[in-house]
């Protein structure tokens, strides 16, 4: 009878382990067939939670993915992977989703903070922004025919490195797209290049008219698309009669994830999401850089634990701040 109850011991600890076993690997690159796996089996893991929709797709055709947690009709938004190098936001990104799905659906914390704020403010996941860029910058040319992985050496001037790049498929850098300030950015590159290249006019890339489309959508009421590196948090840019208020909400951040804010730059130029988004909605919005800096390449997987536990509360944080702006 002893070694009855201790096989089924057994068997039900590992059923309840298999059960409890995260989707989300973070021990390896983060790139564009991961999140559509991951995606997969958290929708089916989540369905009643969850809301999974493409909001667009890359120049290349793949899909750009929107995921909503929560049951509020207020809305904020989480970026990732502007930059084809920045792919561990993607995997900080998609971490937080599925521990948040995981406590709101058991009803239970994320550490000392309630998962309840998600009845009322939802919060939408955009993980992998340039699903393209992620793509060549993990050297997975597979996809791209022998003429155009020509052309993108050529971007990278003549480098077989693809560590470093940094701009989408077709070698503009979606984070100088924005129309805010878009014409006073200077033109580091005047022509396709692995970073740098703002284009021939803003809103160009179908990757930033997905996303800026979407946002119209949804109006949330806090953006944040996540970047590296850096440890630092930019949120001022023409804030207007709201730098006070943006400037409490881009502080609560700074002090959950210890990471410092930016001063404002009278000179900046802009072209970014984040001054697109505070000029056009007059809402916080912030960039948050993560990691510590490395140079032109991605952060090592190393540093990945370090930053989530800086980051892991950040969305339950701004969620509330959403809620207080709403009242």
């Amino acid at each position: 009878m002893g070694r009855l109850i201790c096989v089924l011991f057994c068997l039900f600890t590992l059923t309840n382990s298999a059960a409890d076993a995260k989707i989300v690997k973070v021990d390896k690159p983060y790139s564009y067939e991961c999140l559509q796996q991951d995606l997969k089996q958290i929708g089916k893991k989540y369905q009643d939670y969850i809301e999974i929709k493409t909001i667009g797709t890359s120049h290349f055709g793949r899909e750009i993915w929107g995921v909503k947690l929560g049951e509020g009709k207020t809305n904020i938004v989480l970026i990732g992977a502007h930059h084809g190098r920045e792919w561990l936001t993607s995997a900080l990104l998609m971490n937080m989703l599925e521990s948040y799905a995981e406590a709101y659906q058991r009803g239970k914390r994320i550490g000392f903070r309630s998962t309840d704020i998600l009845n009322q403010v939802s919060i939408w996941f955009i993980p992998m922004l340039n699903p393209d860029g992620v793509t060549i910058q993990q050297n997975n040319l597979k996809s791209f025919s022998p003429d155009y992985q020509k052309q993108l050496l050529q971007m990278n001037e003549g480098s077989r490195n693809l560590k470093r790049w940094k701009a989408n498929g077709i070698g503009v850098d979606l984070n100088r797209q924005y129309p805010a300030g878009w014409r006073r950015l200077n033109q580091e590159q005047s022509n396709p290049s692995y970073a740098f290249y703002k284009g021939k006019k803003p809103l160009e890339s179908k990757e930033v008219i997905a996303l800026t489309n979407f946002i119209r959508e949804i109006k949330p009421s806090i953006a944040v698309a996540y970047h590296t590196a850096g440890r630092e948090i930019f949120w001022n840019y023409k804030n207007g009669r709201h730098l006070k208020r943006d400037y409490k909400v881009a502080k609560k951040v700074s002090r959950l994830t210890n990471y410092k804010l930016a001063k404002p730059d009278p000179e900046a130029f802009g072209g970014g999401f984040t001054d697109w988004f505070i000029t056009t909605y007059h809402r916080p919005a912030m960039t948050i850089e993560i990691s510590y800096l490395v140079g032109e390449t991605c952060p090592p997987l190393s540093v990945f634990n370090t930053e989530w536990k800086r980051n892991k509360y950040v969305g339950l944080l701004l969620a509330k701040e959403a809620k207080k702006m709403g009242q």
